[in-house]
């Protein structure tokens, strides 16, 4: 299949054609939503796939051709994609059928999990070289393995504990004393002994302190976007988005605030990673990052749900509470990160920083 032929359309009425798609499901990828599995930001998620950071974004929708061969074609009727999304969340029937002069190109393979298939059509499976292709074939997209760390799986890690962050939250004791703090005061710190692991023996068990969970189940789940593509998106929210002016007026305070949380994180004993994913998250206040490093959806309440990555790092927090933290250099470990005085001040700065779904 190629960007200039073949018909996108549903498995309701597909037709019996090998250059037609039948539609299995669809996700977004904007500055605002994008599957984390991509990259650490829009650009980076863009990249992955070969596609330029086109500003408004892209949808893209997986499905099998007429052989059963994967493929995910990309479109620029984002709107489009979108409201086939809401649709189906909701429980509703929607014909996802973008036209054709809307069609980018179109990509073999799948570049995350997807647990359906198209009825009447040979298994899901990889499509061929095209021989009259000029230069080189790209492989054929993969979702990441989830039985191995790395980056994907840290930023997959995040996105399962924001979208159950009140059964990764119960078990974080907030009477526990924190590490020493200089001053005594009860500082947003990192408390080593509240560490959870991801490799439990658990899947459907709600996290436990002392045994773990299998989040690494989880991530295999959460990187189904038939099952929700919500776990690798921002839910939708104001139509504001955060002005870097008003965001640096408050960038000395809210600098200071994440420099004092890095250092108390290090007198309390935490491990460098933390106290280095601190200070780079800190810095964001100073130096904007790429779009969709940070992001920002509803959360109960009056708060906001953040979402951010670096290099080798990804926080999930929530405005009016703590903050969590993946670390590529130590494989399914959570790190807690109190929330005390300083922590609030830099979460409201990553939020005024972060990108919005419009």
């Amino acid at each position: 299949m190629t960007d200039e032929e073949g018909a996108v359309t549903g498995t309701d009425n597909a037709v019996a054609d090998d250059d037609a798609l039948y539609v299995l499901t669809a996700v977004l990828l904007t500055p605002a939503q994008f599957p984390s599995v991509l990259g650490d930001d829009y650009p980076e998620a863009c990249a992955a796939l070969g596609l330029g950071p086109y500003a408004t974004g892209y949808g893209l929708v997986m499905g099998q051709d007429g052989d059963g061969a994967r493929w995910t074609v990309v479109v620029d009727d984002v709107s489009l994609v979108a409201v086939a999304i809401a649709s189906w969340d909701c429980g509703m029937e929607y014909d996802l059928s973008p036209d054709e002069s809307s069609v980018v190109c179109a990509l073999p393979g799948w570049p995350l999990a997807v647990a359906v298939a198209a009825p009447g059509v040979a298994a899901p499976h990889d499509p061929a070289p095209d021989p009259d292709a000029d230069g080189g074939h790209p492989p054929p997209l993969a979702p990441p393995d989830t039985n191995v760390w790395g980056p994907a799986q840290r930023r997959l890690g995040a996105d399962a504990i924001a979208s159950q962050w009140a059964a990764w939250r119960e078990q974080i004791d907030d009477s526990a004393e924190p590490g020493p703090a200089g001053d005594g005061s009860e500082e947003a710190t990192y408390q080593g002994d509240h560490s959870s692991r991801t490799d439990g023996p658990d899947a459907d068990a709600e996290p436990d302190a002392d045994s773990g969970s299998d989040l690494g189940s989880e991530l295999g789940t959460s990187s189904d976007p038939a099952s929700g593509a919500a776990a690798d998106s921002s839910v939708p929210g104001d139509a504001d988005t955060g002005d870097a002016d008003t965001a640096g007026a408050g960038g000395t305070d809210a600098g200071r605030a994440g420099e004092d949380a890095a250092e108390r994180s290090a007198q309390s004993g935490a491990h460098p990673g933390v106290r280095r994913a601190l200070a780079e998250a800190q810095a964001y206040v100073g130096a904007p990052p790429p779009p969709g490093r940070i992001r920002s959806s509803f959360a109960p309440g009056d708060a906001r749900t953040i979402r951010a990555d670096g290099p080798g790092w990804s926080m999930v927090a929530r405005t009016d509470d703590m903050a969590f933290l993946l670390l590529d250099e130590i494989p399914g470990e959570i790190m807690p990160v109190q929330r005390g005085k300083d922590l609030p001040g830099l979460l409201k700065a990553l939020d005024a920083l972060a990108v919005r779904p419009s």
